[in-house]
C-alpha cells in the first residue's frame, strides 16, 4: 500500500500541475512515462484513486477524472496518505542524509535499516523500493543493499550539471525540435505557483519534481531518444544532493524567472536564443551550487 499511495500522491500532483478538469482522460502509459513507471504501479494507483471517487475506471477505455483540479486542491487533505506513508517519508529522507553524512554504510542489510529507523518490515520494503526506484541503491547479489557512491559528494552534483550544459542547450537545437503548446501553459503554470508562494510551501519532493520536469519536457521536444534517455538518468541519480541543496531556496526566484525567459523563447520559436538562454540558466546554477558548497557538505 505504502507505495501504491505515495504513486498516487504522484498522480494527484500531476493532475494539479496540469490543471485537468472533470473528464479528463488519465492515459497509463502517459502517466507511466512522466513517473518514469511500468504500467503496473501506475494502474494500481489509479485503482486507489478510484476507490477515494477522484477518478472512474470506464470498460475499454481507462481513467477519467471526476473531480476538477481545483475542487481535488480543495480535498486533497482527505485523500492523504495513511500514517505509515508518513513515516516511510521521514525515514527516506533521514535515510539520504545520514548517507550524505557518512553515517551510514553504504552496503547493509533490511533488518538494519528496520531497527535503525524503526520501522516494520513492510515499510523497510517500501522504503527500499523507493530508493531502489530513483536509482541509489540495489540490491546485492545474495544478501543486504549497497547504495551507490555516485551521489554522494558535492562534486558529484556539479558534474551532473556539466553534463546537462553540454546536452540540454544542444537538444533545443535538433532539426526535429516540436513543444506542444500544451506542455508549455503546463510549464508556465508551475513556474507561476513556485513564484505565487510554493517556492516556501512546496516539499523538496514537490521543488525537486517542478524543477525535474521543466528540464525533462524541453528535452523530451528534441524527439531524440538519446538525449531523452541520458538526461532522465541524470535526474534520477542526482536526487540525493539536490534536497540538501534545498536548505537554500533563495535562488529560486531567479530560477523561476530564468525558466519562464526560456519558454517564451520557444514559444516564438527562436530556438537558438532559447538555447543561449537555457545555458546560462544552468551555468547559474553552477555558480550557485558552488557557493552553497558548505550545505551539501555538512
Amino acid at each position: 500500500m505504502s507505495a501504491q499511495t505515495h504513486t498516487a500522491s504522484k498522480i494527484l500532483e500531476l493532475i494539479r500541475q496540469d490543471r485537468l478538469t472533470e473528464g479528463a482522460h488519465l492515459s497509463a502509459q502517459k502517466l507511466a512515462d512522466r513517473l518514469r513507471l511500468s504500467r503496473s504501479p501506475v494502474n494500481d494507483a489509479l485503482g486507489l484513486l478510484e476507490r477515494h471517487g477522484i477518478v472512474v475506471r470506464k470498460p475499454n477505455r481507462g481513467y477519467f477524472l471526476q473531480l476538477d483540479h481545483e475542487v481535488l486542491a480543495r480535498t486533497c487533505a482527505d485523500l492523504a496518505p495513511p500514517a505509515a506513508d508518513d513515516v516511510v517519508t521521514q525515514s527516506y529522507f533521514r535515510l539520504a542524509d545520514e548517507l550524505l553524512r557518512g553515517a551510514l554504510p553504504m552496503q547493509c542489510s533490511e533488518a538494519l535499516l528496520r531497527a535503525r529507523y524503526a520501522l516494520t518490515q513492510a515499510q523497510t520494503q517500501a522504503l527500499l523500493a523507493r530508493v531502489a526506484q530513483e536509482g541509489w541503491a540495489q540490491r546485492r547479489p545474495g544478501y543486504g543493499w549497497e547504495f551507490s557512491s555516485m551521489m554522494t559528494t558535492p562534486d558529484s552534483l556539479l558534474q551532473s550539471y556539466r553534463l546537462r550544459l553540454a546536452l540540454e542547450p544542444a537538444a533545443l537545437l535538433e532539426p526535429t525540435y516540436r513543444i506542444d503548446k500544451a506542455v508549455l501553459a503546463r510549464c508556465r503554470a508551475a513556474e507561476r505557483h513556485l513564484l505565487d508562494g510554493g517556492i516556501d510551501s512546496d516539499s523538496a519532493d514537490q521543488l525537486h519534481e517542478r524543477g525535474v520536469r521543466f528540464h525533462e519536457s524541453l528535452v523530451e521536444a528534441s524527439g531524440n531518444p538519446f538525449f531523452i534517455d541520458t538526461i532522465k538518468r541524470v535526474n534520477r541519480v542526482r536526487r540525493l544532493l539536490s534536497y540538501r541543496s534545498m536548505q537554500d531556496r533563495s535562488r529560486y526566484r531567479q530560477h523561476c524567472e530564468q525558466h519562464l525567459e526560456i519558454l517564451d523563447l520557444l514559444e516564438r520559436e527562436r530556438n537558438e536564443e532559447a538555447s543561449q538562454a537555457l545555458a546560462r540558466h544552468l551555468r547559474s546554477t553552477l555558480d550557485n551550487l558552488a557557493r552553497i558548497r558548505g550545505i551539501l557538505t555538512t
